[in-house]
C-alpha cells in the first residue's frame, strides 16, 4: 500500500497568487469540510483532515503571520504534515467548541482525557446474548502534537486524532452502520455519520 504524499513548498502559492484566488478557494474548502465535520453532541465536533484541508490550513497561516520564506513555510508544513492520513488511516480535529470564559473554566478541567476517549463503531452495537456487535476502533493521539496539547488539570479545546483501520475494517467502513462516539466520563455522546461523510472519508481509507 502506497503512502500519501506529503505537502511539500510547490503546492504552497505566494501571498499574491494566493491572494487572487483565495475567496473561491476557500469556498471549495468551505464546502469539503461540511463533508468532512461530524458534531457529537452539543460541544463537540471533529473535522476529518485530509490533504486539502491541511494544504488550506498552512495557506491560511501563512497568510496571516505574513510568511514570505521558504524557512517560515517549511516549519508550518513540518508541523501540520503528520494530519495527513495515510490509506487505512483517517485524521480528525476534535474541537470543544466554547464560547466564553466561564465555560472554558467550567468544562475544560473536566474533559481532561476527552483525546483518548473518541470511537468509532463500524455495525451496530451488540444485542444481548448477540457475540457479533459493532468493531470499535479507538482514536489515539496524533503523536507529534499530544505532548502540547496533553495537561493533567485542564485539557486544550483542540486535539488531533487518528483513528488506524485494518482491510477488514475498512469493507466493514464501507458497508455498516457507522458511529462517532465519546465516552468520557463527564461527556458521554455519540452520532451516526451520514452516508456523505461516510463516501468522503472512504477515500482517505482507500489507496
Amino acid at each position: 500500500m502506497s503512502a500519501r504524499r506529503m505537502l511539500t513548498l510547490d503546492d504552497i502559492e505566494d501571498l499574491r497568487a494566493y491572494e487572487r484566488s483565495r475567496a473561491e478557494y476557500r469556498r471549495a474548502v468551505i464546502e469539503l469540510k461540511r463533508r468532512r465535520r461530524v458534531s457529537v453532541g452539543p460541544i463537540v465536533t471533529l473535522l476529518f483532515e485530509n490533504r486539502e484541508t491541511v494544504r488550506s490550513q498552512v495557506q491560511e497561516m501563512a497568510r496571516a503571520e505574513r510568511m514570505v520564506t521558504d524557512e517560515q513555510i517549511q516549519h508550518e508544513l513540518d508541523v501540520y504534515n503528520p494530519l495527513i492520513p495515510q490509506p487505512g488511516e483517517l485524521s480528525a480535529t476534535l474541537f470543544i467548541e466554547l464560547t466564553g470564559e466561564h465555560l472554558l473554566r467550567q468544562w475544560l478541567p473536566r474533559l481532561v482525557g476527552i483525546e483518548r476517549a473518541v470511537v468509532l463503531r463500524l455495525g451496530a452495537a451488540a444485542a444481548p446474548g448477540d457475540g457479533a456487535g459493532a468493531d470499535v476502533v479507538r482514536a489515539v493521539p496524533e503523536a507529534a502534537h499530544e505532548q502540547a496539547l496533553t495537561r493533567e488539570e485542564i485539557t486544550s479545546s483542540v486535539h488531533y486524532l487518528r483513528f488506524a483501520l485494518d482491510p477488514g475494517q475498512v469493507e466493514r467502513f464501507a458497508a455498516s452502520p457507522l458511529t462517532l462516539a465519546v465516552d468520557h466520563p463527564a461527556y458521554a455522546e455519540e452520532a451516526e455519520l451520514p452516508d456523505e461523510v461516510r463516501q468522503e472519508l472512504l477515500g482517505d481509507l482507500r489507496p
